[in-house]
Formats: C-alpha cells, structure tokens, sequence
C-alpha cells in the first residue's frame, strides 16, 4: 500500500511540476519582444499590446479608465494613444519583456502588485530606461517575493520618483538601509512602507 501511495505522489507531483513549467513557458511567449512590431505600431501601442497580453492594464493619456480588454484597444493614427499608467497586479510580466518600457515617454505610474515574475533584475532594468528616469513619479512594488534590498536601491536612479509605496516583500532584509539610501539619493521621494521585518 504504501508503495503505491507513494507511487501516487510522485506522480501527480510530476504532473504539478509539467503544469508549472508549460505556464512558464507560455509566459516567457508572451513577453517576446517584437521589435519589427514596435517599429510598425509604436512604442506605445506595442508595449500596450504586450502590457495586455500578460494581464496587465494600461491607462493613457488623457482617458481615466484603466484597459484591460486586448481586443478594446484604442485605434488611430501611429503614436496618437501614450501609455501613463501601468498596473501589473497579478500578471506574468517579466524581464523578458521589459524592453517594451523603452520607448515610453509619458509613463507617471506603475504598479507591480502579486507579481511573481518581478524580480531585482527587473527593477535594476526598469531604472536604467532613460525616458523613464524623467517622467515616472508614482511606483507600487506590494508582494513581489523576488524582490530584494538590492532591487530597491537600484530605483534611486528614478530621479523624479516622488511616492513609493512598498508592501509585503519578504525579500527585504536591511529595511533601514535600503530606505536611508534611497531618500539619501531621492530627498524628495516620499517612502511609504508596510514591511514585516
């Protein structure tokens, strides 16, 4: 009995494992960048298509309401709709994809909520981007278990980052160091924390 049992086990345990890494795979798909793609649509629509796809929403310019829907984006003449907001809650955006973030030049916010995929390597990208060094003023990173001291403190380069809000990362080891640093190098950014440790 307890050989079949444990026969059982491993095979469902295999099965989960099968699972997990088609889902990786299918995710890692979905954050291929199509640089043909950006250059046909626009570094806005092609990061919103992108944005979409992994579950993510976008709010541009000049509209309040978030996109969420693939198939609802915005038509018209080449660079007309330029993404402001991104909320990431929950989706599977990932390193990979980040080079869609290049050419946004209007983006104020960004939300990385539950994301399981973020990681320092993204943050430490994310801050690197130039446009993004000017225009993004308000960052979310709530849950992200991949994030670490080191991933926050690469944000100082995020120069006009006013808020920062920081939640649930168990990745945080030196709260008060990594918090020291960034509002040493960003005497502006206003930090709101709700970490445990």
């Amino acid at each position: 009995m307890r050989l079949l049992t444990r026969a059982v086990q491993c095979a469902v345990s295999q099965r989960e494992s099968s699972r997990r890494h088609f889902w990786g795979w299918l995710n890692a798909v979905f954050n291929k960048v199509d640089y043909e793609r950006i250059q046909a649509v626009g570094p806005d629509r092609a990061a919103a298509e992108w944005l979409l796809r992994c579950g993510a929403k976008v709010r541009f310019q000049g509209l309040d309401r978030w996109q969420h829907d693939y198939n609802a984006l915005p038509t018209g003449p080449l660079g007309r709709f330029k993404i402001q907001g991104i909320d990431g809650t929950e989706s599977c955006i990932m390193y990979r994809g980040f080079d869609h973030l290049d050419g946004l030049q209007h983006l104020e916010e960004i939300k990385l909520n539950r994301c399981i995929y973020i990681e320092d390597t993204c943050l430490e990208r994310l801050s690197t981007i130039e446009n993004l060094q000017q225009s993004l003023l308000r960052m979310e990173v709530v849950s992200c278990g991949n994030v670490t001291d080191k991933g926050l403190i690469a944000l100082h380069k995020l120069r006009n980052l006013e808020l920062l809000f920081l939640s649930d990362l168990p990745g945080i080891r030196d709260r008060k160091t990594t918090v020291s640093r960034l509002q040493t190098a960003l005497p502006k950014l206003d930090i709101s924390l709700d970490l445990s440790n």
